[in-house]
């Protein structure tokens, strides 16, 4: 196990030394998760959380696409709907809710792609890794579903909030775009989260929400224009799902390859550049030795 000094503050204003452990890494395959309350706890919250987070913002870029469009005559021409800059703050502000309300109980993920870099970082067992992305497919599609059902006029002829590469980008650049964009989040829940930080920053409160949802509202203001904004498997899928149109099917691909490779950059740059676990791991061998 990793050890850090870490400068501690003592009466007058004064610093001392005080060792860091770094909490151990999580079981691979850890069955014992089956038996326990809390692990289908933890399902049950990221699966109504992602259906409360799709539900809340395909409704929202639906709501904008009818805003707009002039067949309506419903455009404000001092306002024009919330725009792109209202979808990113719906997807950022819902991020940051649903993570506050959740991280208790299963660590808010809601996103595959979060999950995903936090098992390569040895924060999730395997078993749960892979439940967790099922539950939030399931609460996608849900979500969706809800969306279509109250409003299936506007969802079909609306694009149902699916992600497609948009004209005029190649499918390169919308993986680039995805690629970026997820490691730009996963390497904010990183940091938010780390446990290092806040033994050393105890002194200054940092609510881990507010910069992940900042982080979605972010890149969604950049990447709205090039995919519509993935960064979420989950999220497209579930679009995918229950719009069922070709186009959106045939770039499904990258709104997976892109944020798993995003994913997993952002972990092993957390994990082994900044927090140089390679380098802790093989002083500890060597002292065991």
């Amino acid at each position: 196990m990793a050890k850090d000094i870490e400068p501690a503050p003592e009466q007058g204003g004064e610093f001392s030394a005080k060792d860091y452990h770094d909490p151990p890494p999580t079981p691979l395959f850890d069955a014992e998760e089956l038996t326990q309350w809390s692990f289908y706890r933890a399902l049950i919250a990221e699966f109504i959380a992602t259906l409360l987070f799709l539900y809340i913002t395909v409704l929202t870029v639906i709501g904008y696409k009818v805003q707009t469009d002039p067949a309506k005559n419903t455009v404000d021409p001092d306002c024009g709907g919330v725009g792109i800059l209202g979808i990113a703050w719906a997807f950022g502000g819902m991020i940051f809710i649903l993570v506050y309300c959740t991280a208790g109980i299963s660590g808010g993920h809601i996103n595959p792609a979060v999950t995903f870099g936090l098992f390569l970082g040895r924060k999730v067992s395997l078993i749960r890794a892979i439940m967790y992305m099922v539950a939030q497919c399931l609460g996608a599609i849900c979500g969706c579903g809800f969306v279509k059902a109250f409003q299936k006029t506007y969802y079909n002829s609306y694009g149902g909030g699916a992600n497609e590469v948009q004209p005029g980008f190649s499918k390169g650049t919308a993986l680039g775009a995805e690629i970026i964009g997820t490691f730009v989040l996963v390497y904010t829940v990183f940091s938010a989260t780390d446990p290092k930080r806040n033994a050393r920053d105890s002194h200054v409160p940092v609510l881990a929400p507010l910069p992940i949802g900042f982080a979605v509202f972010m890149v969604h203001l950049a990447t709205i224009p090039v995919t519509g904004t993935g960064i979420n498997p989950a999220r497209s899928f579930g679009a995918a799902v229950i719009y069922n149109q070709e186009k959106a099917w045939d770039d499904q691909w990258i709104f997976w390859v892109g944020p798993f490779i995003g994913a997993a950059i952002a972990a092993f740059y957390h994990q082994f550049v900044l927090r140089a676990a390679a380098i802790k791991a093989l002083g500890s061998f060597r002292s065991n030795a």
